[in-house]
């Protein structure tokens, strides 16, 4: 098995950039040829935006844009062309934002990622990312298949079946959010069941070094990946885990939040993100996270730019058990019922699992109901505190994100 996934990851310097001012102009025309880029690059000539340099020149399309634009011209607002034979999905994610998806090649590029994670012929995954609306199961089976793996497609949830089919199937990977392969290999261990499940490619949420640790005592290797529903892989961890190498099929910027601005080499910024992808040309759109780049080159021999990883979200919004809970669905709740003054959702860890609490102002109030509108509003589970009316603090914070990532 070589080393590396494809001779794109130890390109040298000059040609990655001889590379780019091949693949930059071209993206950048199939971008303005779209009605959602018609007042954005209406000015701009393609063939003059060959470097990073010349990209941070163009505005920064924020999610909440994309939103609008969706609602006005559905179902992707004119920033991906739904007649090219490449689109043969649509995914709804939380907000709800819209995203094309593809099944030719490996469409989101997640097969670099868990070629890194070790990943490859002799494994079978269990894709434990959903496959229910949003592309994150379809994404990792497609990176599966790029690596020649076979895939059990589990999704979510029926922990005790998953740990069955896990024993009698021989896993050898897995696939899904860091905290939920725990809950796996403890219902396999209450059952008495032994996992071949060696290696493991996570992502939608932290992952903590305590929990990385408790994998690795028991014998599972577990590297990270970072991408997002509407731009695929972004980076990824390899055997040397330092750092996260960016992915070959996009281009990075750290810039300073609500700016388009990059900020100096190693500071601190909001991660901004160019798809090379001919199909859905998204163009500097920012992620809403938080990292910084970083010195040099991974010891792994991968010559690409690497980040320091997920440090945190640029806005309130914050990554609970895989799914994003941001301010306006908080404000949402709020407004399913007149008894309730204010909310609002505290984010800490229960041992290695992420844990909700909603707080709500109320005088009286029907936990029940709430219970119901918390899981249809911000599509998950929670601890409901009700407190009086005045008692939580007047500092703007709706989303109190209380986990430590160092």
């Amino acid at each position: 098995m070589s080393q590396f996934y494809d001779d794109l990851e130890t390109r040298s310097a000059e040609q990655r950039d001889a590379d780019l001012a091949v693949s930059l102009p071209r993206q950048i025309a199939r971008a303005k040829a779209l009605a959602g880029y018609a007042e954005a690059l209406g000015d701009v000539d393609p063939a003059a935006i060959k470097t990073l340099a010349d990209l941070a020149t163009l505005p920064v399309l924020r999610k909440s844009e994309l939103s609008k634009a969706q609602g006005a011209n559905a179902p992707f607002g004119g920033f991906a062309d739904l007649t090219r034979p490449g689109i043969v999905h649509v995914f709804q994610s939380p907000g709800p934002i819209y995203e094309p998806g593809g099944q030719a090649g490996d469409w989101w590029r997640s097969g670099r990622a868990m070629f890194a994670a070790g990943i490859g012929a002799d494994d079978i995954v269990q894709n434990c990312f959903s496959y229910h609306l949003t592309p994150a199961g379809m994404m990792f089976e497609s990176g599966a298949r790029a690596v020649g793996a076979k895939v059990l497609p589990a999704g979510t949830g029926q922990t005790e079946l998953q740990a069955r089919a896990a024993h009698d199937i021989g896993v050898t990977a897995y696939a899904g959010t860091p905290d939920y392969l725990k809950i796996i290999l403890d219902k396999a261990d209450e059952m008495g069941l032994k996992l071949n499940i060696t290696k493991a490619h996570v992502g939608g949420g932290a992952l903590f070094p305590s929990l990385r640790q408790e994998y690795a005592d028991r014998g599972v290797q577990c590297l990270q990946g970072y991408g997002t529903a509407d731009l695929g892989i972004i980076a990824y961890e390899s055997s040397a885990m330092e750092g996260m190498i960016i992915d070959e099929g996009v281009l990075v910027e750290i810039v300073t939040p609500g700016t388009g601005n990059p900020v100096a080499p190693g500071e601190v910024g909001e991660v901004v993100v160019t798809t090379l992808n001919p199909d859905y040309p998204l163009i500097r759109f920012a992620t809403g996270d938080l990292s910084a780049m970083m010195e040099g080159t991974s010891p792994c021999g991968r010559t690409n730019m690497r980040i320091k990883g997920w440090m945190g979200r640029a806005d309130q919004t914050a990554k609970i058990k895989g799914m994003f809970v941001r301010p306006e669905q908080v404000a949402d709740l709020v407004a399913k019922h007149a008894e309730i003054a204010k909310a609002r959702v505290i984010v800490d860890r229960d041992g290695e699992m992420d844990a909700m609490t909603v707080q709500i102002e109320a005088t009286d109030g029907d936990t029940e109901a709430y219970a119901r509108s918390i899981s249809e509003t911000l599509k998950l589970r929670g601890k409901i505190e009700i407190v009086a009316p005045g008692s939580l603090p007047k500092d703007g914070i709706v989303i109190d994100d209380q986990r430590s990532y160092d």
